[in-house]
């Protein structure tokens, strides 16, 4: 009876281990998370990302807080494009910089803090697979009349190797208390 237990538990187990290991285009399948959907209604999946450009994240902030504009610029793709909530848009990396610049010489102060952050990678329309961070943040900043605000931002961030491509930025203000 020990014997026949314990042989039972061997193919569970070694069939946990197998279940790791997938054909091509399979291993995506047991990744999906959700889906992108094109400006033709194909639906593409979205699958779970990789972890790692979180860090990535962590730092561009952290460089954002101290004011570090050539940490920020290291981190820019030379063609990074920014989406903010106004509507405007912000193309290169070196305009990146000085809008940040001119933008960091305001009494307004922002200062950023991540609450969250989920990586997911898609292939885009014309096949090309893309690197997403999506993060929750809140930023904190002087107002025209030096009052102190907290605004809720999403940042979807679009990674080319190691570099932000581009960011969208999404806003809402904080309930008042």
């Amino acid at each position: 009876m020990k014997t026949l237990l314990i042989a039972a538990l061997s193919i569970v187990l070694s069939a946990g281990v197998l279940a790791g290991h997938h054909q091509a285009g399979e291993a995506a399948a047991a990744k999906v998370i959700g889906a992108a959907i094109s400006d033709d209604g194909t639906s593409n999946p979205l699958l779970a990302g990789d972890i790692k450009k979180q860090q990535i994240w962590l730092d561009y902030i952290q460089a954002h807080n101290d004011r570090d504009l050539e940490k920020i610029a290291e981190i820019n793709a030379d063609d990074w494009e920014g989406y903010v909530p106004d509507g405007s848009v912000v193309k290169g990396n070196a305009a990146h910089i000085e809008w940040l610049r001119d933008w960091f010489a305001t009494s307004d102060n922002p200062n950023w803090r991540v609450k969250w952050m989920i990586a997911n990678d898609g292939v885009n329309a014309e096949g090309t697979t893309e690197t997403w961070l999506t993060t929750g943040n809140d930023i904190t900043f002087n107002d025209a009349d030096g009052n102190e605000v907290t605004e809720h931002h999403v940042h979807d961030i679009q990674f080319v190797g190691n570099e932000i491509g581009r960011i969208n930025v999404y806003s809402r203000l904080s309930p008042k208390k």
